[in-house]
């Protein structure tokens, strides 16, 4: 294959380990000049693409490149932008395909969930389809932990660790000031349809009366009288109970109990709200002073606490992925894959694209506790090695010094287009 550019774009909601991801694309392709020309980076994910809008990495100095491993959020910009499938309307498709042959793109690295693998995989199809094929390469990312076939996925790891140390930090000040003041703590955490996060939480307890002393996961239906029932039981026992709930909890019948009536631009249901919701039926029927938070944003931006192992396999996917298309890989993510829990060892694969699109994986049920409100040994076992480490960023004057990259565009050199 003669020698052609690459195009990389990152896909919702950013991580604190995307841009690790990014540098190991963009430095690994360096050292293959002889085979990949320029690496351009879509400004805003895949929009960049679709109105033209292409960052030039060429220019950044190779310091600039690697301080991306230590920055987090989206140093080219991310969206939340979801393609009209392509039995239905392939013209967003075709314009991507014009643009990548408009700039001599060869290789299509897209960095994202469920929904962007499935990009993905139908440009690679569609590319073939018309003549111009392009070597389409998933990478895995999402805070949700939710894609299926890769051991977890890059992003997570760093999340649970904040999480973590989050509950079991507010668990100590909860814990110092219950005699007086707050009996009841709720934190909520991201997590749709699966509760690897708020699992993740139960990392922080490392004794039966230790908090957190209630998880409420999606995958085990709302049951309040139990709920309220296993909180009387931890302010009764211990003086506080802390309490750790997915946005994405669920009624037996299936709705949300934050379901806010909105939709996102990928058609999912706006959530957020649960904390106080659970915090008000716990002040009605338990009469317990609360607090609730909510870790939001904040939980996948913490690059200062992120995890040293998150931070490697970030990177080792985007290096992976370069791999795999230059071996002629096209329609597949890049994978990792768990080949021990203690020492915790892994090494790297891939996986069809076909088979990741739009799969969401949820978490075992060897994983929920038999009351449903914790976390087994088994789960232990899977967490811990993905909180491991600690990577810290370099500080100048007491705050992280993260990189700010240009984001100017190439000229364009096709007509505007209204994504």
């Amino acid at each position: 294959m003669p020698m052609k550019n690459a195009f990389y774009a990152q896909s919702g909601g950013v991580t604190a380990v995307i841009n690790a991801t990014a540098c190991g694309v963009i430095e690994t392709a360096r050292r293959h000049a002889d085979r990949i020309g320029t690496v351009f980076a879509g400004k805003n994910g895949i929009l960049g693409a679709l109105r033209e809008e292409l960052i030039d990495t060429g220019p950044l100095a190779d310091d600039e490149v690697a301080r991306l491993r230590h920055t987090p959020g989206g140093a080219f910009g991310s969206c939340r932008y979801k393609l009209a499938s392509l039995d239905d309307d392939d013209r967003e498709y075709r314009r991507l395909i014009d643009v990548f042959r408009a700039h001599d793109i060869g290789y299509f690295f897209y960095n994202g969930g469920g929904d962007s693998q499935d990009t993905a995989h139908k440009v690679s199809l569609l590319g073939e389809r018309l003549g111009y094929p392009v070597a389409c390469i998933g990478i895995p990312k999402t805070v949700d932990n939710d894609l299926p076939l890769t051991d977890t996925c890059p992003g997570f790891g760093s999340v649970a660790k904040y999480v973590a140390v989050s509950v079991r930090e507010a668990a100590l000040d909860v814990a110092s000031m219950c005699e007086t003041s707050t009996k009841v703590f709720i934190l909520e955490v991201m997590g749709r349809h699966a509760g690897w996060i708020a699992a993740a939480g139960g990392l922080a307890k490392t004794g039966r009366d230790e908090a957190p002393h209630v998880i409420v996961l999606p995958e085990v239906p709302f049951d309040e009288e139990r709920f309220l029932a296993k909180a009387r039981h931890a302010v009764d026992r211990g003086g506080y109970c802390v309490i750790v709930v997915s946005e994405g909890a669920r009624y037996p019948d299936g709705r949300f109990l934050s379901d806010s009536g909105r939709t996102d631009a990928f058609g999912h249901a706006q959530l957020g709200g649960v904390a106080p919701m659970l915090a008000e039926l716990v002040r009605a029927r338990l009469g317990c002073k609360f607090h609730w938070a909510v870790a939001d944003y904040l939980q996948r931006a913490s690059r200062h606490i992120a995890s040293a192992t998150d931070v490697e396999q970030a990177y080792a996917v985007g290096r992976h992925a370069v791999e795999l298309a230059l071996a002629g890989k096209d329609g597949v993510m890049a994978t990792i894959v768990r080949t021990s829990d203690a020492p915790y060892r892994w090494q790297l694969g891939d996986v069809p694209l076909e088979r990741v699109a739009n799969v969401e994986r949820k978490m075992p049920k060897a994983f929920v506790s038999r009351d449903g409100f914790g976390i087994t040994a088994a789960a232990r076992r899977y967490l811990e090695p993905l909180i491991a480490g600690e990577d810290y960023p370099p500080f100048l004057g007491g705050m992280p010094d993260y990189a700010a990259l240009p984001t100017a565009t190439v000229p364009r050199k096709l007509d505007s287009f209204e994504a």
